[in-house]
C-alpha cells in the first residue's frame, strides 16, 4: 500500500522524470526554464541565498529581507512599530519581479516589495504603487483572497490544487508536465498497461492560434480577462496573450502568430532578438522583385514598448 501511494504521487505529478523515457529532450530542458522555476521554496531559492540581506525604503516604511539559515525573514517598519514574517514561497525568477508570499494569522499575503534582476535589488511589486497602505500590515503586503491563493499556486506549482483548495502537503514547486498535459497520469498508466488507444492525448501543437491563446491564458491571462478587468498600460506586460492579440500581426486563424510560433515552453526563452527574424519572415517575406525594409532584429522595430527578451511581451499595450 505504501509503495502504491508513493508511485501514485510520483506519476500523479507527471514529473519530467516520469516522462523522460519517451520525451527525453523535453524532460532534460524543461525543469531549468522559468516555468520550471515559477515557484521556489525559500530554502531552494537562489536569489534569496545569493542576497543574504536586501533593503528598500519607500515613504515612511523600511523593508528588509534577511537570510537566516534556510529561512528568509521579511521585515517592515514605520520607525515605531515593526512586523516580521518568515517568507513562505518565492514566485518568479526576477525578470518581471520575484514576489514573496507569507502567511500571517491564517491569511496569505503578497509582499509589497519584489526583487528585480534589472536593479539587483528590491522595489515595489507591480501594482503596489496604485494603493497607499493604511497601516503596517498593508505596508507589508496585499491580502490574498481564497480563490486567488488557489489560482496563484495552481499556476506556479504542480499537484497541489484540487478545486479551490491548496494541498500544501502535495505541492511540487514549479510547472511540471501535468500542468499543461493534464491527461499525463492516464497516459503514463495506459502506456505501462500496453493500451495504446487509452494512451492517446490531445496534441497541443494542433490547436488554433485562438485556442492556444486561451489555453496559455489560463495562467498568462486571456485577452478577455485583461480587457474587462485590467490591469492596463505597462502593468499588463506580463500577460502575453492579451498583448499578442492586440498586436498588429495577430490573426486568430494563422498559427504563424500563435504563442508557440516563437516560444517553445520546454526550453528557456531566447534572449537574442535577432533569432526571431526567421519567425517574422514566415509572414513578412520578400517577394520576387519587391523591396522590403532591411531586417535589423525585427522585434526591435515592430514591438518597441518592452525592453525584455520576448517579442510577444513587447506588443502594443
Amino acid at each position: 500500500m505504501i509503495l502504491a501511494a508513493a508511485l501514485y504521487l510520483f506519476y500523479s505529478a507527471a514529473s519530467p522524470a516520469a516522462c523522460a523515457g519517451c520525451h527525453k529532450a523535453q524532460a532534460q530542458t524543461q525543469p531549468a526554464t522559468p516555468m520550471g522555476h515559477a515557484l521556489e521554496r525559500v530554502e531552494d531559492c537562489d536569489i534569496l541565498r545569493e542576497h543574504p540581506r536586501l533593503t528598500f525604503e519607500y515613504g515612511r516604511y523600511s523593508y528588509s529581507i534577511t537570510r537566516k539559515g534556510s529561512q528568509s525573514i521579511y521585515r517592515v517598519t514605520d520607525g515605531s512599530s515593526t512586523l516580521t514574517f518568515p517568507i513562505g514561497w518565492a514566485f518568479g525568477l526576477g525578470e518581471a519581479g520575484q514576489t514573496y508570499v507569507f502567511e500571517h494569522d491564517g491569511i496569505f499575503y503578497e509582499s509589497r516589495v519584489s526583487f528585480y534582476k534589472a536593479i539587483n535589488g528590491l522595489d515595489l511589486t507591480m501594482g503596489a504603487r496604485a494603493a497607499e497602505p493604511q497601516d503596517l500590515t498593508q505596508a507589508a503586503g496585499r491580502e490574498m483572497i481564497h480563490n486567488e491563493v488557489a489560482d496563484c499556486f495552481g499556476c506556479h506549482t504542480t499537484g497541489a490544487v484540487r478545486g479551490s483548495t491548496v494541498h500544501f502537503e502535495d505541492l511540487q514547486a514549479g510547472i511540471q508536465c501535468e500542468n499543461c498535459h493534464s491527461q499525463a497520469v492516464a497516459h503514463v498508466a495506459a502506456l505501462k498497461a500496453g493500451d495504446a488507444k487509452a494512451a492517446a492525448m490531445p496534441r497541443l501543437a494542433a490547436m488554433t492560434t485562438e485556442e492556444t491563446s486561451e489555453f496559455c491564458g489560463r495562467c498568462h491571462r486571456t485577452w478577455a480577462q485583461i480587457a474587462a478587468g485590467g490591469p492596463h498600460g505597462i502593468l499588463n506586460v506580463r500577460f502575453q496573450p492579451y498583448r499578442l492579440t492586440n498586436s498588429k500581426c495577430y490573426d486568430p486563424t494563422d498559427q504563424r502568430i500563435s504563442c508557440l510560433a516563437c516560444h517553445d515552453p520546454h526550453v528557456d526563452v531566447v534572449s537574442n532578438t535577432a533569432s526571431y527574424d526567421s519567425k517574422c519572415q514566415a509572414c513578412h517575406y520578400q517577394r520576387a522583385g519587391a523591396r522590403i525594409a532591411p531586417v535589423v532584429t525585427c522585434p526591435s522595430w515592430t514591438c518597441p514598448e518592452r525592453t525584455g527578451s520576448s517579442p510577444t511581451m513587447r506588443s502594443a499595450s
